[in-house]
């Protein structure tokens, strides 16, 4: 099976995955993927036994980060990430425009850990889906302030 999938392939991944043991979930931009991303998905992954990637949608990343935004595709960023070993399955994502499409999504998924960033301005909310689902939500590792996609974009058009 393809690493990329959408929400009509997922119960199918969901069936693999659940056979291998304990599953992690992920989720994030993942725009210009750097050493910070795959550090963050190497620790996630020595979580459990699976890991499942949230990708989000281009109109969402514009939404929160600018017209500017993304610099790749959604197809493009989920490229990069399939080529990482440690990703078991990358989930395209639709525009979501509520908080309840992200809890209901992550109760079809169930995953046993929710792996985040320390500092990630989400972690109430993904504590909180966690606790639905009686996951737990761990910080994999600490927010690596010199490897941020916004920063490396400014850098990129500085040196222009």
């Amino acid at each position: 099976m393809d690493k990329i999938i959408t929400q009509d392939t997922l119960p199918h991944a969901l069936s693999l995955i659940k056979s291998r043991g304990k599953l992690v979930l992920v989720g994030g931009c993942f725009d210009i993927l750097h050493k910070g991303h795959r550090l963050f998905l190497k620790k996630a992954r020595e979580q459990g036994d699976s890991i499942m990637v949230l990708l989000e949608s281009d109109a969402s990343i514009t939404k929160w980060k600018g017209k500017d935004r993304p610099i790749n595709t959604q197809n493009k960023r989920a490229q990069k990430l399939s080529g990482i070993d440690e990703v078991d399955f990358i989930l395209l994502l639709p525009e979501f425009k509520k908080d309840l499409e992200y809890y209901d999504l992550v109760k079809k998924i169930e995953p046993d850990i929710i792996a985040v960033t320390s500092g990630d301005p989400a972690y109430n909310k993904k504590a909180e889906q966690a606790k639905i689902v009686k996951g737990e939500i761990v910080e994999v590792i600490n927010r690596l302030p010199q490897y941020s996609t916004t920063d490396l974009i400014k850098k990129r058009k500085e040196q222009k």
